[in-house]
């Protein structure tokens, strides 16, 4: 007979025990957990931030790199290259050693290419320590996400896993200040790379203190230890039901998992526009250029005619300020104003943004710095409208339209989208800004903005408030030729 009683984490749960939440933010081992794995979304963020300081320094000291594009360019999107790798192995090095030993390995690889990137003799090592570093961070993007899923209570989950992507801003915002820090410092750039091997070190040893994913012990057959994590997080009324619930989700599982590869996902056409609309979603996103912005914005400053390097460095701390601004503010409107909506609103004025930084650059004169100012201003426009809507839903809507067996495979591959198209706006805007003018390529991102623009307008579904269940039948209804709005079919899927 099925129990009437609401499941943990489900609305009527929630209504019955309305104390529980605010109780688990009030948990210090769950917080304290979680502050710790996040040290990898810091990491991400720091990694993608620092080098574009870094950059106008590294220049300095090597001559071949201040006349070559495409060695700047390699320099930067190396570490993405490195991320690919890291990011693919990730995931078997978690399902095989467990998610603690995988990011103790993502800290000892990030802080060796650290090193490696501080004592660099020339650009060819620092190139192969920003390769180095990239494994560790593909491999912590993995990692720090499902770590923290996994320890976290089902009522909390969503708050705890956005703090990832919380950091990686933070991250950002703090390789500007770190850069500023050490812009009159000898060695300059050198410390801003090699100081990033720190919070590696430090997750390191706090890592060792924590314990493995309470579902992966599951899924070896250590029963035992997963209880014991389980006792520190759940009072002992709570507990009974989380085991059990554990143990069902795995058996469910089991039943559903396949050895699904990537050629199974074009197999089915329900599967094929779902990961039409993820992957498109995460290309979107790297080829509107927020990398673009991330990775060069010292460098975008210096060529709208500020030539300091330290007021190069503080504008675009600015701008890396109200990107860890603009995230925060789109983890509290995901959920409010829906996915598809604040996705629209971003994109409107992503378009606005980088028509004003083209016309600033195929205006500009060595007489007349107002179009210098306006540059700036298009940059801060971008990211404040960016960060909130196309910062965060691409990776919302991707871990929520996948049915069971294959939500696993797509995520990997939307994931893997986003880092080949990250790849590819790094190794090229310099390249592409010097043939064309600058000017021109933020016309050319603009268009894209405007193709992303109709591509979720007309494809991309609103699933703001829907079950797995009820996404899986709204694809089905698409691949039969039908094309049902969010509101028909709210109430046809049972929860998941």
């Amino acid at each position: 007979m099925q129990s009437s009683i609401p499941g943990p984490g489900s609305s009527g749960y929630l209504e019955m025990y309305p104390d529980r939440k605010v109780s688990f933010f009030k948990n210090p081992y769950i917080l304290g957990l979680t502050a710790v794995a996040s040290i990898g979304g810091l990491l991400f963020g720091y990694d993608t931030g620092v080098i574009s300081g870094a950059l106008l320094y590294i220049k300095d000291d090597f001559e071949v790199v201040r006349h070559s594009n495409f060695l700047q360019e390699t320099i930067v999107s190396m570490a993405v290259a490195g991320a690919i790798v890291g990011a693919a192995v990730g995931g078997w090095i978690n399902d095989a050693y467990g998610r603690k030993k995988a990011t103790l390995i993502a800290d000892v690889i990030f802080a060796l290419g650290a090193i490696v990137m501080a004592a660099a003799p020339d650009p060819y090592v620092l190139i192969l320590g920003r390769l180095l570093v990239g494994l560790g961070v593909g491999i912590a993007s993995v990692t720090a996400p499902v770590y923290i899923a996994e320890l976290s209570p089902s009522e909390i989950r969503g708050g705890l896993v956005s703090t990832n992507v919380l950091m990686i801003t933070g991250g950002q915002l703090l390789s500007y200040l770190v850069n500023l820090a050490f812009t009159q410092v000898p060695g300059t750039w050198r410390w801003m790379l090699g100081i990033s091997g720190v919070p590696a070190l430090v997750q390191f040893s706090l890592m060792l203190f924590l314990p493995e994913s309470p579902r992966w012990l599951f899924m070896k057959n250590r029963q035992k230890e997963a209880i014991t994590v389980l006792t520190k997080i759940y009072d002992f009324a709570r507990l009974e039901d989380e085991v059990a619930a554990l143990t069902d989700q795995l058996e469910q599982e089991q039943q559903k998992r396949s050895d699904k590869g990537p050629l199974d996902v074009f197999k089915s056409k329900e599967i094929r526009l779902a990961f039409l609309a993820g992957g498109g979603l995460q290309a979107f996103q790297q080829f509107t250029g927020i990398n673009t912005v991330m990775y060069y914005s010292p460098t975008i400053v210096q060529m709208a005619g500020f030539r300091s390097n330290e007021l190069a460095l503080l504008l675009s701390l600015i701008v890396a300020g109200m990107n860890a601004a603009g995230t925060i503010l789109g983890i509290f409107l995901i959920d409010h104003a829906g996915r598809k909506k604040l996705t629209l609103y971003s994109l409107g004025g992503v378009i606005a943004s980088l028509i004003i930084l083209s016309l600033s650059f195929l205006n500009q004169s060595s007489t007349d710095n107002l179009y210098g100012w306006l540059a700036v201003l298009g940059l801060a426009l971008y990211i404040a409208f960016f960060s909130p809507g196309m910062g965060t839903v691409p990776w919302t809507v991707n871990s929520e339209i996948y049915p069971e067996e294959y939500r696993g495979i797509c995520g990997g591959m939307s994931a893997t989208v986003n880092w080949v198209s990250n790849l590819i706006v790094a190794q090229s805007f310099l390249s592409i800004a010097g043939a064309a003018g600058t000017g021109p390529t933020f016309m050319i991102l603009a268009g894209i903005a405007v193709l992303a623009f109709v591509f979720v307008a007309f494809y991309v579904p609103e699933t703001k408030g829907m079950s797995f269940d009820e996404v899986e039948l709204l694809w089905k209804q698409r691949a039969w030729g039908k094309n049902p709005d969010t509101q028909s079919l709210l109430g046809h899927g049972n929860q998941s």
